[in-house]
């Protein structure tokens, strides 16, 4: 159990601090967080005409008949549209996030060091790949595939999966190893 906890402990640190240099000094999200000169313009526009959630912009009322919505769907074809994360007012909130993000990366390598610690012979190499794959599973299966109907640049969080996995895996594979 010990050696478990000190695996997920380290493993969830190596996540977290990947995952600071990478939204940071790296900035390898860049390209996800653009600047646009018209902000304040676009800010009150949404301020003034949503109320706070996530909008698919366009698209048609709900209980809108399937008819109605396809034809409108045909017709935006080749017009302008936007996902919307809008928020009413920005709060500081970067203690408690941390935390949670912290919380949540060691979970994550502690899950990992249970399956990792179910095989029988525990190899340097099967920590590794199994620590991708299980960064792969998680990018697959919810990153790329929204990317695939919202076309957002998700190159970003694939740099994230190999090296903060990565990282997991060679930390583990030797750490376990040692069992």
């Amino acid at each position: 159990m010990k050696k478990m906890l000190i695996g997920a402990l380290v493993g969830g640190l190596l996540l977290f601090i990947w995952q600071f240099l990478s939204w940071s000094l790296l900035n390898v999200h860049g390209s996800q967080q653009q600047y646009t000169a018209s902000q304040d313009t676009i800010l009150e526009m949404l301020s003034n005409n949503l109320e706070e959630g996530t909008y698919f912009l366009p698209t048609v009322p709900e209980g809108t008949s399937q008819e109605e919505a396809q034809k409108f769907m045909e017709e935006q074809t080749g017009k302008p549209w936007a996902v919307v994360s809008y928020h009413g007012s920005m709060a500081d909130s970067m203690p408690m996030n941390m935390l949670r993000g912290f919380a949540v990366d060691f979970l994550a390598a502690l899950f990992l060091c249970w399956i990792l610690m179910k095989f029988s012979n525990l190899t340097f190499t099967n920590a590794l790949l199994s620590s991708l794959a299980v960064g792969f599973i998680g990018y697959f299966t919810v990153t790329y595939l929204n990317s695939i109907w919202f076309e957002g640049n998700t190159i970003p969080e694939l740099i994230d999966v190999v090296v903060s996995w990565g990282l997991v895996g060679v930390w583990l594979g030797w750490w376990l190893k040692k069992r």
